[in-house]
């Protein structure tokens, strides 16, 4: 089996199997929140973890507790014996790394190397490629604690999965032994993928960290117990009904209960009512779109959100 380039890959795919023992040595550039975990459950999966690097105090803690025993090196010694290299640094930071571990000549011919990020595919790994290494972008669709609790959480997580055709078994193998579920996404449409995870996820949590606040101004003494059960429901709605399942003022065309509320908000919190409109003409969009309301409902709300104060 070769790649696209034409490099010989028996060497280092023979070890890759889904239907027997693994045997790769793995090196962790990078003791994240997310770097670790997957090192972690690649060693639980029969991976040999040959060594991982960390920076700060808190890194070097990640390693010991989720990868007791393997050692903490440079860069370069982390890579050099590695068949596999999982590089697991935030998306900035990746493209120079990825140039710089080239040029120096820590990657070589035969290796994989993957990274984590959602954002990038296999284009971002072009130098690897250029000296016979074999990209692998294999992105957990899953927020991270850093800590042994995410390993219960690999499981059936998806994974969003770009690498050259050739390979593209053997990424998905890695994700099926960390058990997780290959979900393949074309290169082209890797960072509109990505924005949409970040959107649904990311967004999701400042949303509702936001209501929490906004509820303790109001003299709440427990948010999280008042929204849990509403939250709960309304994430499960939309996964299941789609649009249909919207409510709330927007949803039934209540311009002046809109208006009221972005005139509080003003007054407790501008940011959270800048958010509230943006929020809320997507959804009169989507309400629209559903058939919920008029277009006459949708201008008179819209009318009002695009208003300084609530609609005065």
């Amino acid at each position: 089996m070769q790649a696209q380039t034409g490099i010989p890959m028996r060497s280092t795919l023979h070890r890759v199997s889904t239907s027997g023992p693994p045997r790769l040595r793995v090196g962790i550039v990078g003791a994240g929140r997310v770097g670790a975990v997957l090192g972690a459950a690649l060693r639980r999966a029969g991976h040999e973890i040959v060594g991982v690097s960390g920076v700060s105090d808190l890194s070097r803690l990640r390693a010991d507790a989720l990868l007791p025993g393997v050692p903490v090196l440079a860069v370069p010694d982390v890579v050099v014996d590695a068949d596999l290299v999982l590089i697991a640094v935030p998306d900035d930071a990746l493209p120079a790394l990825v140039a710089g571990l080239v040029e120096t000549g820590a990657i070589h011919a035969g290796q994989f190397v993957a990274h984590p990020s959602g954002r990038y595919g296999i284009d971002v790994l072009a130098p690897v490629l250029a000296v016979g290494a074999l990209p692998l972008a294999i992105h957990p669709v899953m927020t991270f604690t850093g800590t042994s609790v995410d390993l219960d959480r690999l499981a059936d997580c998806p994974f969003g999965v770009t690498s050259p055709d050739a390979v593209r078994p053997v990424a998905e193998a890695l994700v099926v032994e960390m058990g997780g579920e290959p979900i393949w996404v074309p290169e082209e449409a890797r960072t509109l993928y990505h924005a949409a995870v970040v959107f649904g996820a990311n967004y999701l949590m400042t949303v509702v960290l936001q209501s929490l606040d906004l509820l303790r101004q109001a003299g709440m003494e427990q948010p999280e117990r008042l929204m849990a059960p509403l939250l709960s429901a309304s994430l499960d709605n939309a996964l299941r009904h789609g649009d249909s399942a919207l409510t709330g003022p927007v949803a039934r065309g209540d311009a002046q209960t809109v208006a009221s509320h972005l005139r509080h908000l003003e007054e407790v919190s501008p940011a959270s009512a800048a958010g509230y409109r943006a929020l809320a003409r997507l959804t009169a969009d989507r309400a629209v779109g559903a058939g919920l309301i008029d277009v006459s409902a949708a201008a008179e709300l819209l009318g009002v959100l695009a208003a300084g104060r609530g609609g005065e």
